[in-house]
Formats: structure tokens, sequence, C-alpha cells
């Protein structure tokens, strides 16, 4: 199964506290290909991104008062495209659960997924970018129809 990811893109911002400095400053040097796409950012982040980039971007919950689970559901209902998450990997995080159901979700679902600084550039100059692109959604229709057996 396939689905069309428009030439502008759904793209989630997410950094955790150690890392929103870093997330500003990236987003800050990609603006101007950023502010083509809709953006959709977690808590405080989203806030520190609208102010120095000067575009609206619909913030959700902070991450761990949900935010996390708002991209997740988001990701479910094929509402988002990309996912830049700068997360702190030397720093234990209160609800790493939440941070790993996200990852979870976004493999399961085949979403575009940059978690580091590298990663994130690769994906801005990627020339299917600014392009339609029809993703390949995996087909759980065989498990949603298992028989559970007691």
């Amino acid at each position: 199964m396939k689905t069309s990811i428009k030439e502008a893109k759904r793209i989630a911002l997410v950094a955790h506290d150690n890392k929103k400095a870093d997330l500003v400053d990236w987003a800050y040097y990609n603006r101007d290909i950023l502010t083509q796409h809709k953006l959709v950012a977690t808590g405080t982040t989203g806030t520190l991104l609208e102010e120095k980039l000067g575009t609206p971007i619909k913030k959700l919950l902070s991450g761990p008062l949900g935010g996390d689970q708002q991209l997740g559901a988001l990701i479910a209902e094929r509402k988002l495209d990309i996912i830049i998450f700068f997360w702190d990997p030397l720093e234990a995080q209160p609800h790493d659960s939440d941070v790993k159901a996200l990852l979870r979700v976004a493999v399961t679902w085949n979403i575009v997924i940059a978690c580091n600084r590298t990663t994130a550039d690769f994906v801005m100059t990627s020339t299917l970018l600014n392009d339609d692109y029809e993703r390949v959604v995996p087909d759980f229709t065989a498990y949603m129809n298992r028989l559970i057996t007691k």
C-alpha cells in the first residue's frame, strides 16, 4: 500500500531540554526550507522555534505531558510525514517509554525520522523533500484480522 506525501510536508520538530538550543540553531539555519512546509512541535520547543523562525508552528503538549503521544497519534492518522527529533542519548528522561513508543510507531508506519543534526541535514537536502512522494505504508490487514486464541 502507498500513501502520497504532498510537496508541502508535515514536519514535526522535537528536542529534549539539552538539545533545544541545537535544534533551534539547526532550524534557523534551515528556515528557508522549513517555512515552506507545515510545522508542528512539542511544548516549549514550539514556542522557541516560532519566535526564532518568525513563522506559525502548531504547538502540542510538552513531551512528558503527552506531546510525544500526540505525535504518535498524528503518525497513526497519517497526518505527519517527517520527524526531526534531537533527543539526548546521554540523559535519562522521565518519559523514556513515551519516546520509545514514538520511535516505534514512526518506524512501524515508515515515517522519515532524523534523530541527530547530520541525518536532519541529509533529510533537508534530499531532492525528495520538495516533490510529491509515494511512501510505502505497511499493510497491517492480516495483523488487524488475526485470530486471538486463548
